[in-house]
């Protein structure tokens, strides 16, 4: 099948109803990553008991520490073939492509190593209690077994979507996703695998990904195929690869030290607490990959538009982006609140960790939609090839000021809702920053290109 037929052209015709048709399978696509996500804390937490729970859930922000920075490349790799395929450059777009590929790969095992022998060390540093720590450390070097494909898969997938195909994407994970599923009920409650029951289906499901991408790019005509023979780093897409990629990766990095900080403020409090923390985490996410998918889609659209030269449309690009993810962000964060009792009775019976959640459901999904805003604004800069402002706002703006606040707030007050306060304040400041800057780009891209507008 021409791969023609998956593409969209973002740089003619109206944009909101492209917005929604690329957005709603990135939307699906991380709700059922998450629908997974939560099948292995569901799992875990009912067959494993409330320690198995704490286990798995405590190590995402770590996870996400040793990830992030190569993950955060793979938004490099989109901008970049979004650039080139809006400007008509199809040899630039499979340039872009395979370079990505080859940096996926060596991204994969290095993080994979790290992350298997670093992994209880850094537990400990987090402060894991005893009776937690040997399950997390057991999850997460399993869990990292499986990265080298999982990195491959982002990677591709972004490749994907830059060039407006987001379904596929959805059909492959929905395939992965149910080999996770089946997995995770087989190994936990048939063979009492616990968590390295839940951490092998994971694994096992990133394997399945990364063969469905890749057999569809090796199928694909045009310029998003893949020729296993031109798979290289070519030093012009790695330059700009790296150039929008690497900060976007550093903030997310820090992002994670922040989180890794809080996450040890979590574990003070015992095994109950980080087990409503894991449990509101993964309510917490479904409202994110819905805001989030419209800062992809607002980095893909503007991308491919600034390569188009089409600098009229980058206004109304930013103006429904960020209407379309208040209104999820606001209509889901307050969903999620007032059913909190029963979504959170999902993950666990024990009415302790219950009650504890509905303080972090309060804090962190009414005012949730400040985070949208936040990651659509930076999502419009990157879009643009200003990739080291909002790496620089997001740092000051949410990292830093989360460390500040754990050292000097929460110190004075020990207290879950002076912790968890942190968040919003830190998603309006950053916002707000993003909003002024890129205000002042696009006044300075609007001026520059008059004549050609």
């Amino acid at each position: 099948m021409p791969s023609k037929t998956h593409e969209m052209d973002m740089c003619t015709g109206p944009l909101l109803g492209k917005i929604i048709r690329f957005s709603v399978p990135i939307v699906l696509t991380g709700i059922l990553q998450l629908l997974y996500n939560a099948a292995d804390v569901i799992v875990v937490g009912r067959f494993a008991g409330p320690t198995a729970l704490a286990a798995v859930g405590s190590t995402s922000s770590l996870i996400n520490l040793i990830v992030n920075l190569f993950v955060g490349l793979s938004i490099g790799a989109g901008v970049t073939v979004a650039r080139n395929y809006g400007a008509g450059d199809l040899k630039g777009v499979s340039r872009a492509l395979h370079t990505s590929i080859a940096l996926s790969m060596v991204a994969g095992v290095v993080v994979g190593v790290i992350g298997f022998n670093c992994s209880r060390p850094m537990l400990m540093l987090m402060g894991s209690p005893e009776d937690v720590i040997d399950q997390a450390s057991l999850y997460m070097k399993i869990y990292f077994v499986g990265i080298p494909f999982s990195m491959v898969y982002n990677y591709s997938a972004a490749a994907l979507r830059a060039v407006g195909d987001t379904r596929r994407p959805l059909i492959y994970l929905t395939i992965s996703g149910l080999v996770n599923v089946l997995l995770n009920l087989v190994l936990v409650i048939f063979f009492h695998m616990g968590v390295a029951g839940v951490a092998i289906a994971t694994a096992v499901s990133q394997v399945v990904s990364v063969v469905l991408i890749i057999s569809c790019l090796l199928r694909s005509t045009g310029c998003i195929r893949l020729d296993p023979r031109q798979i290289r780093f070519e030093k012009s897409s790695l330059i700009d690869i790296v150039k929008i990629g690497l900060p976007a990766g550093l903030q997310s990095s820090v992002f994670a030290i922040s989180n890794v900080l809080i996450q040890s403020s979590i574990n003070s409090f015992g095994s109950s607490v980080m087990a409503a923390n894991a449990a509101c985490g993964n309510l917490e996410g479904f409202v994110y990959v819905a805001m989030t998918s419209f800062s992809q889609a607002a980095l893909t659209f503007t991308g491919q538009n600034i390569g188009a030269k089409q600098y009229g449309r980058i206004g109304k690009i930013m103006g429904y982006c960020c209407l379309l993810a208040s209104a999820i962000g606001i209509v889901m964060g307050t969903a999620a609140y007032i059913f909190g009792d029963q979504l959170l009775g999902l993950y666990t019976s024990d009415p302790e960790v219950i009650e504890i959640g509905r303080i972090r459901l309060f804090y962190m999904m009414l005012p949730y939609f400040l985070c949208g805003l936040m990651d659509v604004v930076a999502g419009m800069l990157r879009g643009c090839g200003y990739s080291v402002t909002p790496m620089v706002v997001s740092i000051l703006g949410a990292c830093v000021f989360r460390v500040v606040w754990i050292y000097t707030a929460f110190a004075a007050v020990r207290t879950l809702p002076v912790l968890y306060v942190s968040y919003p304040i830190s998603w309006f400041l950053t916002a707000v920053v993003h909003t002024i800057t890129f205000m002042i780009v696009w006044k300075k891209i609007m001026k520059q290109n008059a004549p050609a507008i």
